[in-house]
């Protein structure tokens, strides 16, 4: 919760009072393009599990690298502003940040051969940027003003189970693509998901590989906890 003065003679104070405030132009302007931004970057990780031509292919890795790009600005300018570097760089938050920017920033820093070795695990740790999302419901201040405690609990729990679903698909996808031919898409394996927590079982998709049964195993675990 910020005050709605912003400091003068202090520039790290400022830096952190605009990435706190809800309620200035500038804070409400930030708010609402981080947003925008985390909703982007979780729907490039979902539209290039679907085929499309080369063209669209070079175009998303653009946005995915320009959206990574201002968040890697976000999360510098979050310590750089912090009064405690070390609690905000070990910040659950400002972890997630970080991983969710890695699988990009990857492409631009690691030689193409080590990238290359490290594919896999950089998909499975693209599925975590839907976890900034959490960042907006650290307080009942939003840009378009306070909600009540009960509203904020309801918007977490709705948050917490869209995120158990949108990361077990996104895990589930990156195990058995290559494998399972029933699994050709981000919305085969989001349909799995959804199926499997809620007991229906149809039984048309399952998996083929240890991984992804593993991972099945922790989705329904994590689903009726």
């Amino acid at each position: 919760m910020s005050s709605a003065t912003p400091p003068t003679d202090d520039t790290r104070a400022l830096v952190r009072f605009y990435l706190l405030d809800h309620n200035t132009w500038l804070g409400k302007a930030i708010d609402i393009a981080l947003l925008v931004l985390n909703l982007v970057f979780v729907a490039v990780f979902v539209v290039e599990t679907y085929p499309h031509s080369a063209a669209t292919d070079a175009l998303l890795l653009e946005i995915e690298l320009g959206i990574a790009a201002v968040f890697l600005l976000e999360y510098a300018l979050r310590l750089y502003g912090a009064q405690d570097r070390l609690a905000e760089a070990t910040n659950p938050y400002t972890v997630v940040d970080l991983l969710a920017i890695l699988p990009a920033l990857s492409a631009l820093l690691l030689p193409a051969s080590l990238a290359a070795v490290n594919i896999g695990f950089l998909r499975v740790v693209r599925v975590v940027r839907v976890l900034r999302f959490y960042r907006f419901t650290q307080d009942a201040e939003f840009f378009f003003g306070t909600i009540s405690d009960n509203t904020l609990r309801a918007v977490k729990l709705l948050l917490t189970v869209l995120v158990i679903f949108f990361v077990s698909a996104g895990l589930f996808y990156s195990v058995e693509h290559a494998v399972n031919p029933n699994v050709s898409t981000f919305g085969d394996a989001f349909y799995y998901t959804v199926v499997t927590v809620s007991t229906v079982g149809f039984g048309d998709i399952l998996p083929t590989t240890p991984a992804g049964r593993w991972i099945t195993v922790g989705t329904i675990l994590a689903g009726i906890t």
